[in-house]
């Protein structure tokens, strides 16, 4: 893990804060594992993990007026200090306009400004501690630093409503460590914090002046060059020397075996089109794009394109010929990685400790696979369909601008694959509630889902947009929790409606495309921890700033299209001069990560069933052991569970195991008491919190 930690104290020197660190419980000196200082007191800042030299960048006007970008950043150095003057005076959104993906934090006097992003893959947290604030990008330093405990409400919402903001909150799961939300800034002065939202907010009285798609089109393409133009443009990494010959192995599968990746920029190519597209993007710009000359094939011009076949789980043939037509391009040079059973999801459940948990880690060792051949600096379509795809609550949000016009072709979409005529009427009449329906309403109908265990869903592809077309939805994890677990959020959801008389500021549509983004960045950052491999980097230009910003001024009349995702990259390629796409480029397929989900739980489910025996989740009183190991039978016996939800369960009483078995902390000059939960899970039973007896009375 990389990440930056720092405080803002209430006085200068008031807490014993200098650059060698800080005064702790019993007056040891406190400073972070692993540090490097960029700059001391009386508001110290470190950078911790393995940060490349021009990943860390530090620009000072004077002593007391200074910027540091951890990431990758495409600005020059004049362009920070502009950033930075300009900055003096409270103007925060220009921080985040640069190409590439990065932390800001700027220093002016006593105040202190730390910019998260707006997709939630670079989040910021903060916490109390010795009279002011302290901050990182990482909730689990901080957690050790003031001891946390678990937040066992934030773990029963993480379980029962995932993408819903109003449950989840500001929370994380150490109880006291805070997230600032997606497109906010963190604001210290003299130890004192302010949240500070740095992107325009839509009004909902007046619609927004109409798009133009071309122009719309071309921001995105110019956005996704410049992103990728970022990394390409950074100083060349070439991971540790290999230290030499291994008897029946080639260099390639020397570095693989060792955890090393090939040196030089390399991309996913797995037929699909955000993959393809940043991959011929990277290789279809000037300067360099692939391996380094005398190293790996010497090529030079070359980029590593990987691609992965599954021979366990069939169902993706389509796309990997798309793949192989598109690395028949002679700047690419393609590597197919194969996998068996022993990369199923489920298979392969050891790892490191991530920040935070994510269904993401039940997959760890399907993606490490991959990635162990891929480059030094490896490019990933993550988040394409978050930022591109329009999200089924959209179309309430073109009945509330008048745009009845464009649900056509969406619903005509669904009817055809339904082979219903009924469809259109039953979408239609769902869009048109969810318009009038006013964000406390909304979370008031989920609560009392909750409450009333009411989580049966129609099936298929027009069941599933039905179900979209809500404020929020249970998570699919939700039928498994126990009826305590499920009060509390209920009651959390009530007090969160009676909070927000006035609604939410957003439209539904776009409201939940942005909860939607936030959570699969969140997962994405665990995932990025858990296969992380040493020397490695994998960038995800889908999520960069300017990125978010250019998709989200797509008009939604394009956006909710049928193929306006492929239709959009292909736009993007062709105004950047490539050409020639394979036929059926573009093409969705997510058949196939469900039928790996089903094959590896059916494989795996003796293990899974011993890994819930005595869970941890069931000593926090959030579910029944016995409950999840029916599930887990039935599952694998091919019972049509919703098997994201087992993955949300699994992967949480992983993410539980690890935290609990870990030794050490974050800090170094601390006892051996200073770390996240010192305790250990008490069993917990009976009211799983202060809510719970609310919540009984309101099931009453």
């Amino acid at each position: 893990m990389r990440w930056l930690v720092g405080w803002s104290s209430t006085a200068a020197g008031a807490s014993g804060i200098g650059s060698a660190g800080a005064t702790g419980y019993d007056g040891e000196t406190l400073h972070p594992v692993g540090s490097q200082l960029l700059w001391g007191d009386p508001d110290p800042l470190w950078a911790v993990g393995d940060w490349r030299p021009d990943e860390v960048r530090v620009v000072k006007a004077d002593a007391q007026n200074r910027i540091a970008v951890l990431g990758t950043c495409g600005a020059t150095d004049e362009e920070l200090r502009r950033g930075l003057f300009t900055a003096r005076g409270g103007a925060l959104r220009h921080l985040t306009t640069w190409p590439g993906s990065y932390t800001a934090v700027v220093q002016v006097g006593r105040r202190i400004t730390v910019c998260g992003d707006l997709a939630g893959a670079r989040p910021v947290f903060h916490t109390p501690w010795a009279g002011g604030t302290a901050y990182a990008t990482a909730a689990l330093p901080l957690a050790d630093l003031i001891e946390a405990n678990l937040d066992f409400g934030h773990l029963a919402a993480l379980l029962a409503a995932p993408d819903v903001p109003a449950a989840l909150r500001d929370t994380t799961p150490y109880d006291g460590v805070r997230r600032i939300p997606p497109g906010h800034a963190l604001v210290l002065r003299a130890g004192a914090r302010e949240i500070a939202g740095y992107e325009p907010v839509a009004s909902l009285a007046v619609a927004a002046p109409p798009a133009d798609p071309g122009r719309a089109v071309d921001a995105v393409r110019d956005a996704l060059v410049e992103a990728v133009r970022a990394r390409l443009s950074a100083p060349r990494h070439v991971p540790d020397l290999d230290p030499g010959p291994v008897p029946g192995m080639g260099p390639a599968e020397r570095r693989a075996a060792r955890g090393m990746p090939v040196p030089g920029i390399g991309a996913d190519l797995s037929g699909g089109p955000a993959s393809g597209t940043l991959a011929l993007l990277a290789a279809g710009l000037p300067g360099r794009p692939g391996t380094l000359l005398g190293h790996g094939t010497g090529a030079g011009e070359r980029l590593l394109a990987v691609t992965f076949n599954d021979l366990a789980v069939g169902g993706r043939e389509a796309e990997l010929e798309r793949a192989g037509a598109l690395a028949a391009n002679p700047r690419l040079h393609h590597v197919v990685v194969t996998g068996g059973e022993e990369t199923l999801p489920y298979a392969d459940l050891d790892g490191p400790l991530t920040d935070e948990p994510g269904p993401s880690l039940v997959t760890a060792a399907r993606h490490r696979a991959r990635l162990a051949a891929g480059s030094a600096d490896h490019f990933t379509g993550h988040g394409a369909r978050q930022v591109l795809d329009a999200h089924p609550a959209r179309l309430a949000d073109l009945l509330m601008d008048r745009k009845r016009r464009h649900l056509v072709r969406p619903v005509a979409a669904l009817a055809r694959a339904d082979g219903s005529v009924m469809v259109p009427a039953r979408v239609y009449g769902a869009a048109r509630r969810l318009a009038r329906t006013p964000y406390r309403a909304g979370l008031e109908l989920l609560a009392e889902r909750l409450i009333r265990h009411r989580f049966d869903e129609p099936g298929g592809a027009v069941g599933a947009s039905l179900a979209a077309l809500t404020w929020g939805r249970p998570g699919p994890a939700a039928r498994w929790l126990t009826g305590e677990a499920l009060a509390e959020v209920s009651v959390l959801l009530q007090s969160e409606a009676e909070r927000s008389p006035g609604g939410s500021a957003q439209r539904p549509g776009e409201f939940r495309a942005r909860a939607v983004l936030a959570r699969h960045a969140s997962d994405l950052r665990v995932l990025e921890q858990a296969v992380e491999i040493r020397s490695q980097r994998l960038h995800a230009p889908f999520l960069d700033n300017q990125v978010v910003r250019a998709c989200r001024a797509l008009p939604e009349a394009l956006r909710v299209q049928p193929g306006a995702r492929s239709a959009v990259l292909r736009t993007v390629l062709e105004g950047a001069g490539v050409a020639g796409l394979p036929p059926g480029w573009g093409t969705p397929s997510h058949g196939s990560s469900a039928a790996a989900a089903r094959a590896g739980l059916r494989v795996a489910a003796d293990s899974l069933v011993d890994l819930f025996s005595t869970p941890l989740l069931a000593e926090a009183g959030l579910v029944e052991a016995r409950v999840v190991r029916k599930a887990l039978r039935s599952a694998a016996e091919g019972e049509p569970l919703p098997l994201d939800g087992l993955a949300d369960l699994i992967s949480l009483e992983l993410w539980l195991r690890r935290l609990l078995s870990r030794r050490g902390t974050c800090w170094t000059g601390t006892p051996a008491r200073a770390r996240a939960v010192p305790g250990g899970i008490a069993p917990r039973r009976g009211a799983l919190g202060a809510g719970a007896a609310g919540a009984a009375g309101l099931s009453g």
